[in-house]
């Protein structure tokens, strides 16, 4: 199955979080936010781990108060990904991440208070080369712009957004990244699709507060899939009420979808209808469970019936169309006859062959030879 995407990035300064780049012509990143209690230190390390063994690039932590704050410092240690601090008025808790390892900060300049305080933040974030995400909510704007647009409007997100990006202007330190968030989609989307050309640094994208995990999955879907088809957008947050977990795989299935980024499994299913051979629906839901940890990118197809079956499966890496009996494919040809007893175990035996044989083809050295076989 073809990978090309016709989709044109819009060009931005490209940063850094920790090792990630974000922007230019890096991949587009997939992140999320743990929702644990940031003092509870065994509970944010135990979520950012299961965050990053599903493929989840950068994670961001609430950093509430300086207790809060020192928590962060004892989870920056033990764990690897990029994290970046959630701040909010407190300057001084800014500094003290800076201090203690963070990649990001997410503070509003304009929200700090003094120049003098907001100078110092932009100080030692420069010193310690650590970017500022500036994230506009539609939810939290200024007084005097929701009193002068009456309510909250794309427009009145973008003035808010380029008063903080004026600041940062002013104290001349271009390592930021912005994000623009609405609950609604036009509103979210026409701020960026505005902002987009007004500045040359990196966006993140995200529809807050979406909803659950199917509402919101449908409505960052739309809003993302809109901006990101319009080659708008450096890295991605899918905000849902449900483990974050679920939001890191939403994430890359939006992008799989607009075959921006392939990472894990991409299932190629059919509905079902009276023609199936097998019972596809609870095939599929068990082969989703199996695979859920592998993040090499793979298009597999299962197919109940030979009316669409043969055509799919011969374009994916693993196919299996229903029949009499049912034929598995790999790399686009016929394999060997499945049963219905044995599909699951079969695809996933296939799967995982599949992915040894292509990770012994990147690296060469990890074949045994023959001879060295006792």
């Amino acid at each position: 199955m073809s990978n090309e995407s016709s989709i044109v990035r819009r060009k931005s300064r490209q940063i850094m979080v920790g090792n990630v780049p974000i922007g230019g012509d890096a991949p587009i990143a997939v992140q999320s936010m743990t929702n644990t209690e940031t003092c509870d230190v065994e509970a944010t390390v135990a979520q950012i781990i299961a965050l990053q063994n599903v493929g989840a690039d950068i994670v961001r932590v609430s950093v509430p108060s300086m207790d809060a704050a020192e928590a962060f410092g004892k989870i920056r240690q033990r764990v690897n990904i990029p994290l970046v601090a959630d701040i909010h008025f407190d300057y001084k808790i800014a500094l003290r991440v800076a201090e203690l390892g963070v990649d990001c900060l997410r503070i509003n300049p304009g929200n700090i208070g003094r120049e003098d305080r907001v100078r110092a933040v932009v100080d030692s974030a420069r010193d310690h080369g650590i970017p500022i995400r500036i994230g506009v909510n539609a939810g939290s704007l200024e007084k005097d712009l929701q009193k002068k647009y009456g309510e909250p409007t794309s427009d009145a997100i973008v003035e808010s957004a380029l008063r903080h990006i004026d600041i940062l202007d002013r104290l001349n330190y271009p390592e930021f990244k912005v994000s623009l968030k609405a609950s609604d989609v036009f509103m979210t989307v026409n701020a960026y699709q505005k902002l987009a050309d007004q500045i040359e640094q990196p966006l993140h994208l995200g529809i807050t507060e979406a909803g659950g995990l199917r509402s919101g999955s449908v409505k960052s879907a739309i809003g993302l899939g809109m901006l990101l088809s319009q080659g708008i957008g450096d890295t991605i947050r899918v905000s849902l009420a449900a483990d974050p977990v679920e939001e890191i795989r939403v994430g890359f299935d939006i992008l799989k979808s607009l075959r921006i980024r392939n990472k894990g499994i991409n299932l190629i299913a059919c509905p079902s209808c009276s023609r199936q051979q097998f019972d596809v629906i609870s095939v599929v839901n068990e082969l989703e469970s199996r695979l859920e940890g592998i993040l090499e990118p793979m298009d597999v197809a299962v197919i109940g019936c030979i009316v669409n079956g043969p055509g799919e499966a011969k374009e994916a890496a693993i196919g299996l169309t229903g029949g009499e009996p049912n034929l598995l494919y790999v790399d686009g040809k016929p394999n060997h006859k499945v049963s219905n007893e044995t599909i699951v175990d079969e695809l996933e035996r296939e799967i995982r062959a599949r992915i040894e044989r292509q990770k012994n083809v990147e690296h060469p050295e990890n074949i045994i030879p023959i001879k060295d076989i006792s």
